[in-house]
Parts: structure tokens; C-alpha cells; sequence
């Protein structure tokens, strides 16, 4: 690696992994052909599939998998932790100790919007589209598009779904 990337030995990047400048990675698995953008980090104990797009500015934290070709815009935020706080109730700075890592699970073939929040202890559903800047505080079923603050479900899609039947729904 080069200076521009902060990757720790415990990284498992897999064949033909793209990244950008300015990564911070640590803990964490990367499949074959990934793309990672810039200014991406990504804590140990996650996971990223293989070939997946992870856009730039995007927080991927501990405890978050991550399936096969998984398309992750611009600033995505994931959290871990339903109820955070800084300090535990003896009032000391918390530690690992103190808390449970919450998981999510983004399954195969799905896109999250840019600007997006996908909150802890869910799952998104395989080929599901999340509309940019939606905030995810529930289970997203299979081939939906959903959208929105909460997000909500628009519409079905097919599993396999064809841009163009997706732009003829929703005209820019």
C-alpha cells in the first residue's frame, strides 16, 4: 500500500481490490473486485462482499456485513448501537465492555442511496434499492425500492431489476 491509505496487517483484502486515497482500514474483510472510494472507513469485524461499489465519505462500522455486489453511495452513515452513550452509568468514558455491537446485514445485490443512514440491527433485504438520503430504522424486505425519513416502501421491483423499467417509474 501506498501512504495515502491507512490499512492495518488484520485487513483481508481480497484479488483485484480498488482502493482509493485517504482509506482507513482496520479489522475488517474485503471481497475480490471491491471498489472502495475515498475518504471510506471501515472497522474491524465488518465485512464487504465481493464486487461491491463503496462510494466516498461512507462509515462502515463494526458489526456490519456487507453481501456480494452491494452498491453503497456517497456518505453513507452505518451505526451499531441503538442506544449510545459516552459514558457508563458509573460515569467513566465507556469501553467495548459496556456495550454490544448490534449487527446489520445488507444482502446481495443491493444499492443504498447517497446520504443515507442505515441504523443498527436490521437487515436489507437482496436487490432492495434505498432512496439517497433515507434513514433505515427498520427491516427492509427483498426487491423494494423504499425511500424516505423513515423509510418506507414505494414499490416492488423484480429480482433482477432493469434500470430503464426503474427510470420509466421515476423520471428525473
Amino acid at each position: 500500500m501506498n501512504s495515502y491509505h491507512c490499512i492495518t496487517d488484520d485487513v483481508k483484502l481480497g484479488a483485484n481490490v480498488q482502493l482509493s486515497k485517504f482509506v482507513n482500514l482496520y479489522g475488517c474483510e474485503v471481497g475480490d473486485e471491491t471498489k472502495i472510494g475515498a475518504f471510506v472507513e471501515i472497522q474491524k469485524n465488518a465485512r464487504v462482499g465481493r464486487c461491491c461499489k463503496i462510494s466516498s465519505h461512507t462509515f462502515v462500522c463494526e458489526g456490519v456485513t456487507i453481501e456480494d455486489n452491494v452498491f453503497v453511495g456517497h456518505g453513507v452513515i452505518f451505526t451499531n448501537d441503538s442506544y449510545p452513550r459516552a459514558t457508563s452509568i458509573t460515569g467513566k468514558i465507556q469501553t467495548e465492555k459496556d456495550w454490544v455491537v448490534e449487527r446489520t446485514i445488507v444482502k446481495q445485490g443491493a444499492s443504498i442511496g447517497s446520504g443515507s443512514t442505515i441504523l443498527s440491527n436490521l437487515v436489507i433485504g437482496e436487490n432492495s434499492i434505498v432512496g439517497a438520503g433515507s434513514i433505515v430504522t427498520r427491516n427492509i424486505p427483498p426487491n423494494v425500492i423504499v425511500a424516505g425519513n423513515p423509510a418506507r416502501i414505494l414499490r416492488s421491483i423484480s429480482p433482477s431489476p432493469n434500470v430503464e423499467s426503474i427510470r420509466r417509474t421515476f423520471p428525473t
